[in-house]
């Protein structure tokens, strides 16, 4: 496709109206971050909070430091002192900053001397009576189990501070609040002999001035997906299709790749006047409802490495990577692409649009399947992900804005309650799920096969078939471990001792609908 139609099948793009399409999560999509896993944003969420809280509130998730291993250790996977990890929202439709919250770590080493960061047993351990000369018998060896961030035996302890950022339209800084400071982060789950994990994720909740929330820690990854089968080229366990029955089940037929993995969470919650550019409550159909989301990880321009010594940063923040809308960047750009887009700001967005009007993601899943996955023909602009402001989710009137992958969401939208909540967001008819902003349990992968792939938004078309384009899926339909019904909603790590990774060929776990998985 040369430049000239590039553009003009742009220029004819941004004409449409756009809905909803629907992607997947990030994990180690582009070259830069493949290797720079602390900087690797793995998913972003974006939801009206469905905790029964009677005032109106926005839960704002970035997941980072992908596949973390939670037996890993003896130093586990912090997060980065040098990472500037930002939380994003545009509420005047111009894909710039008009709201951040910033978070920045220190790393406190409290057992320099222990040949691993974190120890423990209920109780405590002492020097028994044949201990060897210097250490006398009844000398405290082993720590107590820990239990809170005061234990001794953490011997690693991590606090973050929390800073609140407005922007005016022209990108200057405004105000710069810090919420709170020295707030400890949760650390990752190493076992339950040296620790009670589940304590200290309570204690991880953070309350902040205005009725604000933090959390900050390592947790279950809340994504679930067949990767495995899904790079080997489409090989996936249960695929194109699946019945009427596995659509409709909270259950697993294929293994969930992502499932015994941690993943480092940074969440908060914050009334919805707090991120609206009126300062109120706006209704659904308010034009000023609708706010962008994305997440962002920069370092400084120069880090010298100075081992033993600490490291040395300075200079401007640079960025490393960038999300809004779930696998656009994996599945969607070019690979010679994927590290600009990670590094660009959204209002640039334009830039990408040639891969979305023509991808080859449908293409190779029409081909391994002989044309039975019929797909429309291009310009395939009922592909373009919601880079807009515009129905179904932004009410009618509201200012479109330019191009830009941003996660809209219209915050004048009730929360829908769990036990009636769609896995395929507006896709099952569920209003205040995927790409109405995203939860946790939205199952963004297989909304992505059919809206991306199967061609729903652009039926009818030849070849069509809802029962082929409308059901494709993965086979993984809920994650290993059961998600929390309030802040910060995202499930507790897996244990370092006990967790279990689902192996190809293995039904998986059924967390969405039944018990956790099996330890």
């Amino acid at each position: 496709m040369n430049r000239i139609l590039n553009r003009t099948l742009l220029s004819i793009a941004l004409t449409f109206a756009l809905t909803h399409t629907g992607q997947a999560a990030n994990h180690r999509e582009a070259p830069i971050t493949a290797l720079d896993h602390k900087a690797d944003i793995t998913d972003v969420y974006a939801f009206r909070s469905y905790s029964g809280d009677a005032t109106p509130k926005v839960t704002l998730i970035m997941g980072v430091d992908p596949f973390l291993e939670p037996a890993n250790g003896p130093n586990w996977f912090p997060f980065d002192p040098d990472i500037l990890y930002e939380l994003k929202v545009d509420n005047n439709n111009d894909a710039k900053p008009d709201v951040v919250f910033e978070f920045r770590f220190v790393t406190e080493q409290r057992l320099p001397g222990l040949f691993q960061v974190y120890a423990g047993i209920e109780g405590g351990a002492v020097a028994p009576a044949n201990s060897p000369s210097p250490v006398a018998p009844g000398t405290p060896i082993v720590p107590d189990r820990i239990n809170s961030f005061d234990s001794p035996g953490l011997g690693q302890i991590q606090r973050y501070t929390v800073t609140m950022v407005k922007y005016n339209t022209n990108g200057q800084v405004i105000s710069r609040q810090v919420l709170a400071q020295n707030l400890p982060a949760v650390p990752a789950n190493v076992g339950p002999r040296t620790m009670d994990y589940s304590a200290l994720y309570q204690a991880g909740i953070h309350t902040l001035p205005g009725g604000a929330k933090s959390f900050a820690g390592t947790t279950d990854d809340a994504f679930w997906i067949d990767l495995g089968g899904a790079f080997d080229t489409f090989n996936t366990h249960i695929f194109p299709v699946l019945t009427a029955a596995q659509d409709a089940a909270a259950e697993n037929f294929a293994p969930d790749t992502v499932s015994g993995f941690a993943v480092n969470h940074i969440a908060v919650e914050v009334p919805v006047a707090m991120l609206t550019r009126t300062g109120q409550v706006e209704s659904a159909t308010s034009t000023a409802a609708t706010i962008g989301v994305w997440a962002t990880t920069s370092r400084p321009q120069v880090t010298v490495r100075r081992s033993p010594l600490p490291s040395s940063s300075q200079g401007q923040w640079r960025q490393v990577q960038r999300m809004g809308n779930p696998l656009i960047n994996e599945l969607l750009i070019g690979t010679g692409s994927k590290d600009r887009f990670s590094m660009d700001v959204p209002a640039n967005d334009g830039q990408f649009a040639s891969f979305l009007l023509d991808p080859a993601l449908p293409r190779v899943i029409n081909a391994l399947t002989n044309g039975a996955v019929a797909i429309p023909a291009a310009p395939r602009t009922d592909l373009l992900p919601v880079v807009t402001y515009a129905a179904p989710i932004a009410a009618a009137g509201t200012p479109a804005g330019p191009v830009a992958d941003l996660l809209r969401l219209n915050t004048g939208v009730a929360p829908t309650a769990p036990a009636s909540a769609s896995r395929l967001g507006l896709l099952g008819g569920d209003v205040a799920g995927f790409p109405n902003g995203r939860r946790v349990f939205d199952d963004v992968t297989d909304v992505a096969l059919r809206i991306v792939v199967g061609g729903v938004l652009a039926a009818t078309f030849p070849g069509y078939d809802a029962n082929i384009g409308g059901r494709l899926g993965d086979g993984v339909n809920v994650n290993d471990t059961a998600y929390k019904t309030s802040f910060p909603y995202v499930g507790e790590a897996p244990s370092g001792r006990d967790r279990r990774h689902i192996d190809p060929g293995e039904p998986g776990c059924t967390a969405g609908g039944g018990a956790d998985c099996p330890q």
